[in-house]
């Protein structure tokens, strides 16, 4: 496909990547906006008219399966550039000589990083991740004379380093350009439908994810406070729905093993234990199975809960017991990067439900389930913080939070009948009776 074709695929918004002399060139916004597709594509198209040495970099690059060279190499299949020759870690243009070189920041120093001093163009894929000190180390280093530095990110927080330092106030040298999904003419319709169900549904969402806004301090925490209180609040008596129990086992010395036991829209109350050794914690989770007939019990399968879990599995718990690892694959792999992103999500929609739930009034938890706060990947899929960035803040590891987030862990076929505090008022269930009603958690 000839250069001008190519040329006529690139959104008109991108163009000053082809054609502006500025050094840094910043490009942001929200998905569907075809960042990575028009610098992809720019990129190819400047490496035919002229030998360049681009490099492609991001901030943690642990194989190259984690870096832009897959969309590279699928857009030179997608135009047909014979041209193009891909090796096993390198990209090269075989008549012109350019050549693509892909790196992680996060792993160079100085002495390491002196490899990219001839670079002509550095593309700096997902900015939002960059630190200071990786761009403190990486600014100089691109010296070459008419070097430039192609930025592309979706904001994340209001003080991203990358937009704090070039983007906030740019100086006369930085291009900054906002570019949405409803500026891209080759956005898929199936993303706009996406984003229009978004907008309706979560319109704080739909400002971060497709519109590029970053997140607020204030709305970056997936729990809000309110709802914690709310559900403090005294208001059921009973529940006969089937009870659930999440086990968060304790990894090091100083965290807690707790059981959670929910009822439905009833949590009824945690039980902790310090410092048990994991035939301890099995015998203790063996005596709340044979006592209150869990329907499941969730365990955390981190660290030692792998050993809890093969002990109760051979002692015959198998059908009641679930192993669950926060760090594995959500259900829903579109909507969140990982199980522990899936649970908690879960758990803030049982807590903002309109039905009346109650937990246990326990400052702890207040303090647990408030902590965590909310970040989207580059798909717009839920991510949290680390645990061990929330164990930093608090001083401790939010175990009953994780414990309760777990009785979320996946579906519990549910008909059973709550009763509340009466005021002489009939209650939604006593409404409905006689119908069949299901209820997912």
């Amino acid at each position: 496909m000839n250069n001008q074709t190519i040329t006529a695929q690139i959104p008109r918004c991108f163009a000053p990547l082809l054609t502006s002399e500025k050094r840094i060139k910043f490009y942001y916004g929200g998905r569907g906006g075809g960042k990575s597709y028009a610098f992809a594509d720019s990129l190819l198209l400047k490496g035919r008219m002229e030998k360049l040495l681009i490099a492609c970099l991001r901030e943690v690059q642990d194989s190259i399966k984690d870096s832009v060279y897959r969309l590279l190499c699928d857009r030179i299949a997608f135009y047909q550039m014979k041209d193009y020759k891909i090796l096993e870690t390198r990209i090269e243009n075989k008549i012109t000589g350019t050549k693509f070189i892909f790196k992680g920041l996060r792993d160079q120093d100085v002495q390491k990083i002196k490899s990219l001093e001839g670079v002509d163009i550095a593309w700096i894929e997902e900015g939002q991740t960059i630190t200071k000190k990786s761009w403190d180390i990486l600014s100089p280093t691109i010296r070459k004379d008419g070097s430039e530095i192609w930025i592309s990110m979706n904001r994340n927080e209001e003080n991203d380093d990358l937009w704090s330092i070039l983007a906030a106030n740019p100086d006369d040298r930085t291009l900054v350009v906002k570019v949405n999904y409803n500026d891209n003419p080759f956005c898929p319709k199936e993303l706009k439908l996406q984003a229009q169900k978004c907008m309706n549904e979560s319109p704080d969402d739909y400002a971060h994810i497709w519109l590029g806004q970053p997140i607020s301090q204030s709305a970056s925490k997936l729990i809000s406070s309110a709802d914690v209180r709310k559900a403090f609040d005294a208001k059921i008596s009973y529940s006969d729905s089937p009870l659930v129990v999440g086990l968060d086992i304790a990894r090091f010395g100083d965290d807690n093993t707790v059981f959670c036991f929910r009822r439905g829209r009833y949590c009824q109350r945690f039980e902790v234990l310090k410092k048990q050794d994991i035939v301890s914690i099995a015998n203790y989770c063996q005596g709340i199975i044979q006592a209150h007939n869990p329907v499941r019990v969730f365990l955390d399968v981190g660290g030692i809960g792998a050993g809890v879990y093969d002990i109760l599995y051979s002692r015959g718990f198998r059908h009641i017991i679930r192993a669950i690892n926060f760090g594995a694959k959500a259900i829903l792999e579109d909507r969140y990067v990982n199980r522990r992103a899936e649970m908690w999500d879960n758990a803030r929609h049982w807590l903002t439900q309109d039905l009346p739930v109650q937990i246990p009034r326990d400052d702890d938890l207040l303090n647990d389930l408030c902590s965590v706060n909310k970040k989207y990947d580059s798909l717009g899929r839920l991510l949290l913080e680390s645990k061990d960035e929330i164990k930093k803040r608090l001083g401790r590891s939010p175990d009953k939070a994780d414990a309760f987030v777990l009785t979320f862990a996946e579906p519990v076929y549910d008909v059973g009948k709550t009763t509340t505090y009466g005021n002489g008022q009939v209650v939604l269930e006593d409404m409905f009776a006689n119908q069949f009603q299901e209820s997912k958690w």
